[in-house]
This record gives structure tokens, sequence and C-alpha cells, in this order.
């Protein structure tokens, strides 16, 4: 299981947030997300935001630090890229 995550570089909400990518499937990203303690909320379309103070859990857990260029290249690859507005937000 590899899961990707990128730098907390976007604001929202009085903080900075990450997106945290799988390149193999949303159950997989599912998955970590739970034994993070990232609640389903979180879920955004084809990614979870995780907030700045949660990025060193992340990685600590084994997501692998890419750059959000490289996130959204995983993403495509995967096919599992999703815009917003076009699909259904959660899974």
């Amino acid at each position: 299981m590899t899961l990707y995550i990128d730098p907390p570089t976007w604001p929202g909400h009085g903080r900075m947030w990450s997106h945290l990518v799988s390149d193999v499937s949303y159950d997989e990203l599912h998955l970590f997300a739970e034994q993070l303690g990232m609640p389903r909320r979180a879920f955004d379309s084809d990614h979870y935001d995780v907030p700045s103070h949660r990025y060193a859990d992340a990685v600590a857990a084994g997501a692998v630090q890419v750059s959000s260029r490289e996130v959204v290249r995983l993403l495509c690859s995967a096919g599992l890229r999703r815009r917003k507005g076009r699909q259904a937000r959660r899974t």
C-alpha cells in the first residue's frame, strides 16, 4: 500500500491543507485514512484533505511526500481523478 501526500500549501478555514491520494483505489485510500483517524467527511471527490498539523502523522504512517503537481499526475494516471461538479463527492 502506497499513499501520497503533497505539502500543506492549500489555505482554507484558517489553516493550511494537504491532499492525500492513492494511485490504486479509493478503498486503499479510505483504509489508510481510517487508520490515521481521519473522518470520512475529509474525503473530497478523489482525495482526503489533511490539515497541516496531521501532515507528519500521515508521513510517519507511510505516505510518500510528493509535489502537488505529482498528486494530480498520479490520480490521472490511475484513472482516479474526479473533477469537482462532474461526479459525486463521496465514495
